[in-house]
């Protein structure tokens, strides 16, 4: 291979513990994971990242779309489609507040934490309400999150799912002991019973749900596809010296063009702005608008 286009750093790992010298002809890395991007950030920073590498997940058109719109959308779809429950008068705990916070927005209305306070919403400890809550959500990018300890002490009934990375967040090999009992209810659902009788529900068995029980809708994926596709490009017909052993934003025109390319499915159309108000603002009326630090 000449480029990796990776989703979790699993591919990049895998060769550069198998096949280290396939690095001296890969041109670059495009990674598009929370997870894979701190993976990326760790290698870089322990000197053993090989290759440059490009951050498309903290391309804002990418992340807006993807980690906050999308997964608000695909959480309440998967939820309903594995288990045709009733919202109403559920507790609901998510487990993490970053840009997958999305998934939260359509879970309860804002009610009386930084971001997560001012939203609206509580901030707890998992061990605090653990017994209380109805559905458990993890989002955190994190491994063990939801441990035996906490799968022991839930309510009968209690839903468990996973929006976060791959299947570390839920301690669901704890599960798989001879006293624990599992019936596979329908795919994707598994009831988890204790000695007791107390049932746990587990979707897709700790998995992504939004990936496992939902659908990606097609206009997030070719944001997604877009941003990759110009970042491999970018990487491979980059001079020699633009990038070196380290991990890379991509550029913020870029980004502008991914979201421009998008813009006449809600038939938007934006003002450009005169020579006299680029100059007063210090921009080129082609772009970037936005410094690389700017989040919206």
């Amino acid at each position: 291979p000449l480029q990796i286009l990776d989703d979790g750093g699993d591919l990049t790992h895998w060769i550069y513990k198998k096949y280290p010298n396939m690095f001296k002809k890969i041109k670059g890395i495009v990674e598009e994971s929370v997870t894979g991007v701190h993976r990326l950030y760790q290698l870089s920073k322990a000197g053993k990242l090989c290759v440059p590498a490009m951050n498309v997940n903290d391309s804002v058109t990418k992340q807006k779309f993807d980690n906050l719109y999308c997964c608000r959308e695909s959480i309440l779809d998967g939820l309903k489609r594995t288990t045709d429950m009733m919202f109403g008068g559920k507790q609901v705990v998510v487990c993490g507040y970053g840009e997958v916070r999305g998934s939260i927005f359509p879970l309860f209305p804002p009610f009386p934490t930084g971001n997560s306070i001012m939203d609206g919403f509580r901030l707890v400890k998992l061990n605090e309400v653990i017994r209380q809550v109805d559905i458990v959500i993890t989002c955190t990018g994190n491994k063990n999150v939801v441990t035996r300890e906490h799968l022991d002490r839930m309510k009968n009934s209690c839903i468990v799912c996973n929006m976060g990375h791959s299947n570390t967040e839920i301690d669901v090999a704890s599960l798989r002991t001879p006293e624990l009992t599992w019936e596979r209810v329908r795919s994707q659902v598994d009831h988890v019973i204790w000695p007791d009788g107390k049932r746990i529900v587990l979707l897709a068995e700790g998995r992504l749900l939004n990936l496992s029980c939902s659908t990606v809708p097609t206009f997030v994926l070719s944001i997604t596809a877009t941003t990759q596709a110009l970042a491999l490009i970018e990487l491979y017909n980059a001079p020699e010296g633009r990038y070196k052993q380290d991990v890379y934003l991509l550029p913020k025109k870029m980004d502008e063009y991914v979201a421009s390319l998008h813009l006449p499915t809600f038939d938007a159309h934006l003002t450009e702005l005169t020579d006299e108000q680029a100059k007063y603002l210090g921009l080129n009326k082609n772009g970037p608008f936005k410094p690389n630090y700017y989040r919206c």
